[in-house]
């Protein structure tokens, strides 16, 4: 075995015990030479997973699915992401590019989880002692699964055999401290947290599917829940928890790590959510059988449960009257959050409790620093408010720029001064500024409801604070952002892979909203639009509760659509909250009677319209659909009252809008074709059978392929004179347009010349110089043509001729099979044809069964059906109506093989009563 690795890349692999580097990879020469051993020990594997994926594409997101549920078992879910991008990238390298067997296998160990991933390529070498640079350029289309290995992976490398070449990863868990225990100093009454005469803790039990199993009585009167309401719901079902794409921990994720806090919402009884803080403890009880204990209280009280922080520690770093003198450490308390909303949420209380204000709050720059978006408030409403946006410009002057300190003693002698306090009832504020190297990164705010109340004093200890947490806030945003930016990097690779794996265009449709809702928004619309003089149409809605669908497709119905504008990037888009806005307000003056009409007979409209408005109250954007320089439509995306999108989100939407139009415009095409193949295939056949007085006839017909294919089979009975009809059944070589028009040409052309008088081989004869002026388009044609005439004694005599067609089967009434025609040319190669016709009498009973090849070459395997197994097929029929023969020998076709038929399939069959 050769390993090679990336230059300070190891590899832990215990089976590698024998292999050197690349450069050891030459015999040693020289007396006295000695290898030594100094790689690293091996972790000890704990856990083993294993699979193997077939050569075919959608094996990748076959892998990508073996993965993230491995991981998601091992409860390795930080790592989840990054493990899917890379094994996609390298499983694609294996069964696309290298187009062989791709084996994957995982290895838990206590250091982390390492993936191999194999192909059976092994001279389909990597670079290895090249930089990065050889490996390919990101703007190629394929070549970066090596890449991204050395921008995420902690260790990697490729090792061949003479048989596999294999690519491995390593990655690290994150450290994650837990059960920490501590215990803070004896403190004066004054200093302790306020809280309500009445602490309140909720005792929630989650066993291990995630069902409640206990629920106290404070759980009770918190939320509005008796406990036989809840008992078995998984709590999901109650929780609203805020979930952002490769961005935090999701409730399922939380209720499986050994400790966790943090703050989400619990849905009460009445509908409302009421904001708790949570503390969660898993434990086992004396069975092994494991559970989670959640302690709730109100937000506002989660200082009952919070970490209570550390004391000063008496060390040379104190000041003579004790205090510490790191600011941070005195602003932030300590232990400090890991996370970036944990921190920002701190932020804000410690600096409305530090300058006795009654709210405050932070923003964060955006990535162009043009705008500022608040990230956490307190004593703010804070639905409303969170990732609102402000400019950071706002005016001339110091009070109207976030880039310096401003005090405002009055905001009622300045209004609008402060957009974000507007409608709040607080009167003065004192901002700041959080830079990071001169660069602004955020603001800080501190507001009271009283005038008067903030300085310039006030402002520069605020400064100070702002100053210290600055560079922590960054690190730790710059932290969500690479999270954020992997995890959106895994939803594109899925939704890219859903959306490529249909060509219908209502799937396409649903697969668009499924995937942003609730993932991006709470409710979404997609607007189609067939044609560029075509207006807009509502083509699908979808809402993360389905109760409120019907009500937001009937809001978006009455107003008009969004304007068709082919400019990228999301735009807000205010009619549906202005429209749910006055629909429940017409609906609460219904209530109060102020219409003059009758309050009951409009009382059972107003909990939905009110519902509805409230779900669609928020922001909303609208996204272009452009494929091919041509808006096909627009995606609608919303939010429920008062919440707005962040900038993170609406870039991946976007992302998201080019190939989900991409799509919809390939499903359209592929809609269209198939609709025209479909229309040219029906023009190809009689649109009807006549009667023939003794005579019944039927036909079944089946096309292979996917209905985008015109097939080459094509059938025809028709009347030629007073008792005479003419039949045929036949098959073009090939599919698609040129075969369809030799088939339209056969089947037009046997009619008109056999109402001529001719008879069948100067028909056929006349035919074959037909298709051979069509010069290169032109295609061979199998061809059976008879005529029939039914005599008064209740047979029927039959002529017929039989060009290079599967031979007609006769079953008489004592169950005998046998060929009613003689094999002659077929047409469409040879100029002077020599045909002639056979005749064949039908008795009462008797049946002629006339099928195309796509019959007799039915193949299971090596197998093949062939005349002989239609023939055996053929003498169970006796004594069955010519339908019950077609019906017959077509499931008998079907059965012959498990695969779908390859060719297309024409059975005719005539029974003389």
């Amino acid at each position: 075995m050769t390993t090679g690795l990336i230059p300070g890349g190891q590899t832990p692999d215990p089976r590698a015990s024998s292999t050197r580097p690349p450069h050891q990879r030459g015999d040693l020469t020289g007396q006295g030479a000695l290898h030594v051993d100094d790689r690293p020990r091996s972790p000890v594997i704990t856990a083993r997973a294993a699979a193997s994926f077939e050569p075919v594409g959608r094996s990748v997101a076959t892998a990508r699915s073996f993965v993230r549920d491995t991981l998601q078992g091992w409860g390795f879910a930080d790592i989840i992401d990054d493990a899917v991008v890379l094994t996609s990238e390298l499983v694609t390298n294996a069964v696309v590019h290298a187009g062989t067997h791709a084996d994957v296998l995982c290895l838990r160990s206590a250091d982390g989880v390492r993936i191999e991933v194999s192909d059976r390529y092994p001279e389909r070498e990597i670079p290895l002692q090249g930089s990065l640079a050889t490996m390919g350029s990101p703007d190629r289309e394929g070549g970066r699964g090596l890449q991204l290995c050395a921008a995420i992976a902690g260790r990697w490398g490729v090792e061949y055999t003479p048989t596999h070449k294999q690519v491995w990863f390593q990655l690290n868990l994150p450290d994650r401290p837990v059960g920490t225990r501590t215990a803070g100093p004896s403190l004066p009454a004054d200093l302790l947290p306020l809280a309500d005469s009445r602490v309140r803790v909720a005792v929630v039990q989650i066993d291990r599917t995630g069902a409640i199993s206990a629920w106290n009585e404070d759980a009770e009167e918190l939320f509005g829940y008796s406990a036989d309401q809840v008992t078995g719901k998984p709590l999901t079902d109650l929780a609203a928890w805020p979930h952002t794409p490769g961005t935090s921990t999701g409730i399922v994720e939380a209720l499986q790590l050994s400790r966790w806090e943090g703050s989400y919402g619990i849905r009460g009884a009445s509908g409302r959510v009421t904001p708790v803080y949570a503390s969660h403890l898993r434990v086992r009880d004396t069975d092994g059988e494991p559970s989670t204990v959640c302690l709730l209280v109100r937000d506002h009280e989660r200082a009952v449960l919070q970490t209570p922080s550390r004391g000063p520690a008496a060390d040379p770093a104190t000041t003579s009257d004790g205090q510490n003198t790191d600011p941070f450490e005195v602003f932030i308390g300590s232990p400090a959050p890991d996370d970036l909303d944990g921190l920002l949420q701190r932020t804000v209380e410690r600096a409305r409790d530090m300058l006795d204000g009654d709210s405050a709050f932070l923003l964060l720059a955006t990535d162009d620093e043009t705008e500022l978006e608040v990230r956490a408030s307190t004593g703010l409403p804070s639905a409303r408010q969170r990732f609102a946006r402000v400019p950071v410009e706002a005016g001339p002057g110091r009070y109207g720029s976030a880039r310096m300190p401003a005090v405002h003693e009055d905001l009622l002698a300045v209004p609008g001064a402060v957009p974000l306090l507007n409608g709040t009832g607080m009167r003065s504020v004192v901002t700041v500024p959080l830079k990071v190297e001169g660069r602004l990164t955020g603001s800080l705010g501190v507001a009271a409801e009283a005038s008067g109340r903030y300085s310039n004093e006030e402002a520069l200890r605020l400064q100070f604070a702002a100053d210290r947490i600055a560079l922590a806030v960054e690190s730790a945003r710059l932290g969500e952002l690479e999270r954020l930016r992997r995890g959106s990097l895994s939803f594109l690779v899925e939704a890219s892979d859903l959306l490529a794996g249909t060509l219908d265009r209502d799937q396409t449709l649903a697969l668009m909203a499924q995937m942003t809702v609730p993932t991006l928004a709470t409710w979404c619309a997609v607007y189609t639009i067939a044609d560029q003089a075509s207006d807009p149409y509502l083509s699908y809605v979808l809402h993360e509760d389905e109760e409120f669908i019907d009500g937001i497709k009937s809001l978006l119905s009455k107003i008009a659509p969004p304007d068709p504008v082919p400019t990228p990037g999301a735009r807000v888009w205010a009619a549906p909250a202005a429209a749910a806005h006055d629909a429940a307000l017409r609906s609460s003056m219904r209530s109060l009677g102020l219409t003059g009409g009758p309050t009951h007979q409009v009382a059972s409209g107003i909990g939905p319209t009110l519902a509805t408005a409230s779900a669609v109250g928020g922001e909303t954007v609208v996204l272009p659909l452009v494929a091919r320089n041509r808006v096909i439509g627009m995606l609608t995306l919303g939010k429920p009252t008062d919440e707005h999108f962040r900038q993170e989100i609406l870039e991946l939407a976007e992302d998201l809008s080019r190939r989900a139009a991409l799509a919809l415009d390939n499903a359209r095409l592929y809609s269209e074709r198939t609709a025209i193949s479909q229309a040219l295939q029906r023009s190809l056949l009689p649109p009807e059978l006549p009667e023939i007085d003794g005579v019944e006839v039927e036909v079944i017909y089946r096309a292979a392929g996917e209905g985008n294919e015109v097939g080459g089979d094509f059938y025809d009975v028709f009347p030629i004179s007073d008792g005479a009809y003419g039949f045929a059944i036949g098959d073009v070589c090939g599919t698609g347009p040129n075969a369809a028009a030799v088939t339209g040409l056969a089947r037009h052309a046997l009619r008109l010349l056999a109402r001529e008088g001719l008879s069948g081989p100067a028909v056929l004869e006349r035919l074959n110089s037909a298709i051979l002026d069509e010069g290169a388009r032109s295609r061979f044609l199998t061809l059976l043509y008879g005529e029939m005439r039914p005599q008064e004694d209740g047979s029927a005599e039959l002529k017929v001729v039989c060009a290079g067609h599967p031979l007609p089967l006769r079953l008489r009434q004592d169950g005998t099979v046998e060929a009613a025609a003689e094999p002659q040319p077929l047409l469409g190669v040879m100029e002077d044809l020599e045909l002639y016709e056979q005749t064949v009498t039908l008795d009462p009973g008797d049946v002629l069964l006339c099928v195309t090849d796509g019959v007799t070459e039915r193949r299971e395997g090596t197998r093949m059906l062939g005349d002989d197994g239609l023939a055996d097929v053929l003498t169970t029929c006796t004594g069955l109506t010519a339908g019950a023969v077609a019906a017959r020998i077509m499931r008998a076709v079907e059965r012959f093989a498990a695969d779908a038929p390859s060719d297309d399939m024409a059975i005719l069959a005539m029974r003389v009563a």
